[in-house]
C-alpha cells in the first residue's frame, strides 16, 4: 500500500470516483484508474493508504466480485 495524499498525488488528483454501493454515511470506497488503479477508504481522509493494482489484476478482481467468487 502506498501512503500519500490521495487528493493531490498527480496520478490520482481529481480522478477519484465513489463506489455506486456507497451508502452516504462516509463509509465508502473510492477508485481512481489511470496507468494503475488506486483504491482508498474515504474514512481515512486525504492522507490515507491507497492500494494500487495493475489494470489486469483490477479487471480480474472486479470480474470475481461480480461472479460472486470472492467472499
Amino acid at each position: 500500500m502506498d501512503n500519500f495524499d490521495n487528493t493531490t498525488d498527480p496520478r490520482f488528483a481529481g480522478r477519484w470516483k465513489k463506489s455506486s454501493r456507497s451508502d452516504g454515511n462516509g463509509a465508502c470506497v473510492e477508485v481512481a484508474a489511470v496507468d494503475v488503479v488506486g483504491v482508498c477508504d474515504s474514512k481515512q481522509g486525504p492522507n490515507g493508504q491507497v492500494l494500487t493494482f495493475d489494470r489486469a489484476a483490477w479487471t480480474r478482481f472486479v470480474a470475481g466480485v461480480k461472479d460472486d467468487q470472492i467472499g
